[in-house]
C-alpha cells in the first residue's frame, strides 16, 4: 500500500510549504486536482518535483469528453511528465479506449485511472443520476475499465476488494476518502480508516485534511507511513 497526499490548501505557497515540511519523505504519491492545477499550472507540477524528485504526480482532473478530445487531452498531460492521471469511466468504454491507444502509441506513458463513483455520493445520490445502486454501477464501471486495459480505478475503498476479484491482483485501486485513524469524514460520505484499507486491499489511500491540518504534518506522514 502506497500514501498519496491531496494537495488541497488555497495557495500554490501553502501547498508547497506543506511539501517542504514532509520532504524527507521519498516516493510519495502528491495529488494535483482542479483548483491547484487551474489556478498555478504546469510551473507548480515542476516545483513539486524540485522539492523531491522522487514524488510521484497523480493529476486528478477526471477526463470526461468525446473520445477524440479525451485523447488529446491525455497526450498533452502525458507531455506534463506526470506519472499518473485519472478519466471518467462513465464515460464509456469507446472513449477509455481511444484514450489508451493514444497514449500506448507514445515512447513513455503515465498510468490512467477511470473514476467509478465519487466518494461523496451517497446510495440515494448515486441511484438519481446514475439509476443503479453504486455497488452494482462501480462493477460495470470497473469492467469497461479493465477491458479499455487502463491501469485501474479510483473507487472508495468498500468497492476495492472486489474490484480485485473482479479483474486481478495487479489492477490498481486508488481510494479517496481515508480518515487514517478515524479523523473527521467532512464532506466525504464514505470512508475509512487504514486497517479498513488494509483489508480491502487498497493500492494506494489518498490522505488530505488529516495531514495538512495535523500541527505537526511530518509526523503525521510517518505515523501513516509506519501504519502501512
Amino acid at each position: 500500500m502506497e500514501l498519496c497526499i491531496a494537495l488541497d490548501l488555497p495557495s500554490a505557497k501553502e501547498n508547497l510549504i506543506l511539501l517542504e515540511k514532509i520532504s524527507s519523505n521519498n516516493n510519495l504519491w502528491i495529488k494535483v486536482g482542479f483548483r491547484s492545477f487551474i489556478r498555478d499550472g504546469k510551473e507548480f507540477l515542476q516545483k513539486i518535483k524540485e522539492i523531491n524528485p522522487t514524488f510521484k504526480i497523480f493529476l486528478d482532473l477526471k477526463l470526461y469528453d468525446i473520445p477524440n478530445t479525451m485523447a488529446d487531452a491525455a497526450a498533452e498531460i502525458a507531455a506534463l511528465d506526470v506519472d499518473m492521471f485519472n478519466i471518467h469511466a462513465s464515460s464509456g468504454k469507446r472513449a477509455m479506449q481511444t484514450v489508451m491507444e493514444r497514449l500506448n502509441n507514445l515512447p513513455k506513458r503515465p498510468l490512467v485511472l477511470g473514476v467509478t463513483a465519487l466518494t461523496s455520493f451517497s446510495n440515494e445520490e448515486f441511484f438519481t443520476i446514475y439509476h443503479q445502486n453504486i455497488d452494482e454501477a462501480v462493477l460495470q464501471f470497473t469492467k469497461n475499465c479493465y477491458e479499455a486495459k487502463l491501469d485501474g480505478v479510483v473507487c472508495s475503498v468498500f468497492e476495492s476488494k472486489l474490484i480485485k476479484e473482479h479483474t486481478n491482483a495487479y489492477f490498481i485501486t486508488l481510494t479517496p476518502g481515508i480518515r487514517p485513524f478515524n479523523e473527521d469524514a467532512n464532506d466525504q460520505k464514505r470512508v475509512a480508516n487504514l486497517e479498513v484499507a488494509k483489508e480491502n486491499l487498497s493500492d494506494i489511500i489518498v490522505v488530505g485534511r488529516p495531514i495538512y491540518k495535523a500541527s505537526n504534518p511530518e509526523q503525521k506522514v510517518k505515523e501513516i507511513l509506519a501504519s502501512l
